[in-house]
């Protein structure tokens, strides 16, 4: 299998630890995603490494029993060692506090050396699992084990939410069913907490393969059952979340396959069911480096053992191999999905919920743009529709930010954020940048799918609403031109396809040596953008458009009045010495006509542009006066 297909890796840099032997216990802290090494009870050091520490935490701890459980509080202020079932020994890691270890039961107030009672609740508790990115802890109660009590801690403060009951498969009479810790997880998807139980289908009931059941857990109300993930296989799995996916690993295949909620799935009026996104891989094979004294350059890296029995896997992204002494991040790589997901409206749909997506759908783009996989105009549609539909929901929550800041109401409501830009929203600069500027020059494709192109994503822009830039007006017109399609430019013109604008009028004042109507067309349109002259002239110079500024004001009949200097500048400007002397000539012929001599009076300030001409051109080239 090549490197292209795999969609799932371990990160690069993983966090190394001393491997777990009789002596050294490995403990994993999911709040702080930290990993404890501690040899012989503590007393020969504990160490204690986490994703982004650049310094490990190294020190030692008397040895008073074995170690069931180790882990720092936030900002690794107090450390908290378990070593029976009942008590818990906290010890301050403030440098200015001393380091004598306090054993109690409850609240750590680690100035006074002291713990206070803040809530209690009596349960039958079979087993807890805690989710620190939301702050909730699920407890199992009931003989089955599948009535879960949830409580949320908040501010110092423990609240209670509703139970719920986690159905469990059919199993044998002969069997009791129970719900294990193993197969539940919480993770949060897309900003909301979800309870993922990994249900075994026993061999008894008519469905085919196991399945994981999504219960979502709100902050208020009722947890309710919404999805089912259908794994179509049985055996021994483990969960992850990434970015988003629900990661299903299958250790008997050594695969694993992604699940996105948020894609359309099989609704049957309660839950919603979603198969694999993707066809099952392994994740990318990983070789282990070579470190330390021993890494001799002829020392070839260790190809890691995947799914290995000795993995454990943590929430969210977490892979630990405690044997090998490493932890990952699994990740997910976008690029190989764009050729397994072969439906451009459904990879779209994935892609835009992706946290690095921008550069991959702008690769998508101009692939579905290429002569070798030219995609339909119906699909190029639906796919400009959803970029614009992403597009237009960031204009619109920046526009609502905007009013709101306005109106004063930041002040008031401290809840107000500026909507954040995620890489989903592209842009019209993106898409002309990157994909539509570079597939005009594209000599092989027939211009006009080029143009039905360009149209289209014009179409979408009009469709949400949002203004079309100039720039794409400008390389719907050029496209036109180049080959020659003027009725169709009349067309869209007359039509109101193409939306006025001022750069756009110019752009038609400068077409009318090829295409002369286009001189009427451009004044129509400044005249439906009440434009003054004078701006449309210094727009038009300001693209050395010196010939068509001209035109234009002899059209308007102010030619008379203009200034020579100005537009014998703009025409020294543009290095074109035959276009100098043609603006020259006529505003000699215009003294003439005028004062009846073709000279300039010291007022108009063109000497060194009489110079520049007589340099040229001679000065027997220069205009005589016309006698009668």
């Amino acid at each position: 299998m090549g490197e292209e297909d795999y969609y799932l890796e371990l990160c690069e840099r993983p966090v190394q630890f001393e491997k777990a032997n009789p002596v050294n216990c490995v403990f994993f802290d999911e709040a702080n995603k930290q990993v404890f090494a501690v040899r012989s009870g503590g007393a020969t050091g504990v160490v204690v490494k986490g994703p982004d520490d650049r310094n490990p935490i190294s020190f030692r701890m008397d040895d008073k029993g074995e170690v069931k459980c180790i882990k720092f509080s936030l900002e690794n202020k107090i450390l908290a060692v378990q070593r029976t079932s009942k008590t818990v020994d906290f010890c301050n890691f403030i440098p200015d506090n001393s380091q004598l270890e306090y054993t109690q039961e409850c609240k750590v107030l680690p100035e006074k050396r002291s713990l206070k009672l803040l809530k209690s609740h009596n349960l039958n508790v079979n087993w807890y699992m805690y989710c620190p990115e939301s702050a909730v802890i699920l407890l199992s109660t009931t003989v089955l084990e599948n009535v879960l009590q949830p409580f949320h801690f908040r501010a110092g403060t423990m609240s209670k939410l509703p139970k719920f009951e986690i159905e469990l498969p059919a199993a044998p009479k002969s069997t009791k069913p129970s719900l294990s810790e193993r197969d539940i997880a919480m993770a949060t998807i897309y900003g909301q907490l979800y309870v993922l139980f990994l249900r075994h289908h026993s061999r008894t009931s008519n469905s085919t393969g196991a399945e994981v059941v999504l219960y979502h857990l709100p902050r208020e109300g009722a947890c309710k059952k919404m999805h089912i993930l259908k794994l179509n296989r049985t055996g021994k799995f483990a969960l992850n979340v990434v970015d988003n996916l629900v990661v299903v690993h299958h250790q008997d295949t050594e695969t694993s396959v992604i699940f996105d909620i948020k894609l359309r799935g099989e609704f049957d009026g309660s839950v919603t069911f979603h198969h694999p996104v993707l066809p099952a891989r392994s994740i990318q094979p990983y070789q282990i480096p070579i470190t330390g004294p021993a890494a001799v350059t002829s020392q070839s890296p260790v190809p890691c053992k995947l799914y290995s029995s000795s993995w454990i896997v943590f929430q969210p992204d977490i892979i630990i191999s405690a044997s090998q002494g490493y932890l990952w991040n699994l990740q997910v790589k976008l690029e190989p999905i764009v050729n397994l997901l072969p439906d451009k409206g459904r990879l779209m749909d994935f892609l835009l919920q992706r946290k690095e997506c921008k550069m991959v759908i702008l690769s998508v783009c101009s692939q579905m743009l290429s002569e070798s996989d030219r995609a339909s105009l119906p699909v190029i549609a639906t796919v400009f529709d959803k970029l614009n539909h992403e597009y237009k929901k960031y204009l619109d929550a920046e526009q609502s930010y905007a009013m709101a800041v306005e109106a004063g109401q930041s002040r008031s409501s401290p809840l107000l954020k500026r909507p954040v830009r995620t890489q989903a929203v592209l842009d019209q600069s993106d898409v002309y940048t990157h994909v539509l500027s570079a597939f005009v020059e594209k000599k092989e494709m027939p211009h006009k799918f080029v143009i039905a192109v360009l149209m289209e994503y014009i179409r979408s822009l009009n469709q949400f609403q949002i203004a079309v830039q100039h720039y794409l007006h400008e390389l719907v017109i050029k496209t036109l031109v180049q080959h020659n399609l003027f009725y169709m430019l009349h067309q869209f013109l007359q039509y109101h396809v193409l939306s006025d604008s001022k750069p756009l009028a110019c752009l038609l004042l400068s077409l009318e040596s090829f295409y002369p109507p286009a001189h009427q067309l451009s004044l129509d349109m400044l005249k439906r953008l009440s434009t003054a002259n004078d701006e449309i002239v210094e727009v038009l110079l300001s693209k050395h458009q010196v010939l068509a500024a001209l035109r234009f004001i002899r059209g308007i009949g102010g030619h008379d009045n203009i200034s020579a200097r100005k537009f014998l500048d703009a025409a020294k400007q543009t290095e074109d010495n035959m276009l100098f002397y043609t603006i020259f000539r006529f505003f000699e012929q215009r003294n003439q006509r005028l004062r009846g001599s073709p000279n300039f009076t010291p007022g108009e300030h063109c000497e060194e542009h009489v110079a520049f001409f007589k340099q040229i051109f001679g000065d027997q080239a220069l205009m005589r006066p016309t006698t009668f």
